[in-house]
């Protein structure tokens, strides 16, 4: 049925959780999966002077984000390994997360996207929404989503 499995992560405790229960899922249907992470793109702050953030500062924050992106999708990779699953990694800096894992999943020719639920609720989920929602709402392919 599913051939190869999308799992986006942000490297939160849930998204851990949701991961190994896709590798899990991945394993019993004989999918391999792709292991997923949008960097969020630093935008220079400027001041009430109009002075920019200082490129070094802006430098350092890149680096800890490829890093903390390469270190999420590693433990997917390493969880997935454990289980017999093949997987790949793929890393983006898409201008927003759900349009990253949406263009992921086309890109790498996934035929799902399992995903974890934030359970951002009330107002703060109609004033934000969340990326698990806008990604139900905007893809084409099948999403399971874990709470």
């Amino acid at each position: 049925m599913f051939k190869n499995i999308l799992i986006p992560t942000d490297g939160s405790s849930l998204s851990r959780k949701a991961s190994r229960a896709g590798i899990a899922f991945a394993k019993a249907v004989g999918a391999k999966v792709t292991a997923y992470r949008a960097i969020d793109l630093v935008m220079p702050y400027m001041g009430g002077e109009g002075a920019l953030m200082d490129p070094a500062v802006i430098d350092m924050v890149e680096k800890t984000a490829q890093q903390e992106a390469k270190k999420s999708v590693a433990q997917i990779a390493a969880a997935a390994k454990t289980a017999g699953v093949r997987c790949q990694t793929y890393i983006t800096r898409p201008i927003t997360a759900y349009q990253g894992i949406i263009a992921a999943a086309r890109r790498n020719k996934c035929d799902a996207i399992f995903i974890a639920s934030h359970g951002r609720g009330g107002v703060a989920s109609a004033i934000l929404g969340s990326v698990t929602q806008r990604v139900l709402a905007h893809s084409k392919i099948p999403v399971l989503v874990y709470r």
